[in-house]
């Protein structure tokens, strides 16, 4: 390899290959940069450089293809993603764990309207006392409501104790261990107990 020393006025340029003759007139700086360039290049000052080999000769066109920023359009309904998601059965909305739950918490303890249907209540209520009334016993509709508003008093207050329960065992669900503790601590008469 001849560097810039080495190279006579006399010696024919062809001699070289060209990236010698690029860095025999250049600095070691300059090369580097040449050996980056991305291939545009000229020559100046004497420094000799690559030239783009393919060029295209005049009068021909190309066609050019839309970019995806600002070109055409496919119609609406018909781009094959949009077909495939058509395509497949879309799954139906799903909330999260909990999220249901909290809203009809939420939602009951704003409501003041009875939670047990009144029919199944009332022949509940009937057949009961018919067990124990030695003939048959007559239940007006106040009566009948009456005791429906208690026992679903009775029934939300001794859930929130068993929630407590199951809290105070670092659970936040309930059990059936917790509803027999809640009852056992609030004794006989508020458990409605038997023992």
């Amino acid at each position: 390899m001849k560097y810039r020393s080495q190279v006579s006025s006399t010696t024919p340029f062809r001699a070289f290959p060209r990236m010698q003759i690029l860095l025999a007139c250049c600095s070691n700086r300059q090369a580097e940069d040449i050996r980056l360039s991305s291939g545009r290049s000229a020559i100046s000052s004497g420094v000799m450089a690559r030239v783009k080999a393919h060029t295209k000769p005049k009068g021909t066109t190309q066609h050019k293809t839309p970019s995806k920023g600002k070109g055409v359009r496919s119609p609406p309904g018909r781009s094959p993603a949009r077909r495939q998601r058509r395509a497949q059965p879309q799954r139906p909305h799903r909330f999260r764990p909990g999220t249901v739950a909290l809203r009809e918490i939420r939602k009951y303890q704003r409501s003041t309207e009875l939670l047990i249907r009144k029919l199944p209540f009332a022949r509940l209520c009937r057949e009961i006392t018919n067990i124990f009334a030695p003939e048959p016993f007559r239940w007006t509709a106040e009566a009948l409501l009456a005791m429906q508003e208690a026992t679903e008093d009775f029934m939300v207050h001794l859930f929130e104790d068993t929630n407590l329960c199951a809290i105070h065992a670092k659970r936040v669900t309930i059990m059936p261990k917790d509803l027999q503790l809640a009852r056992r601590i609030r004794g006989p008469l508020a458990g409605v107990s038997s023992y």
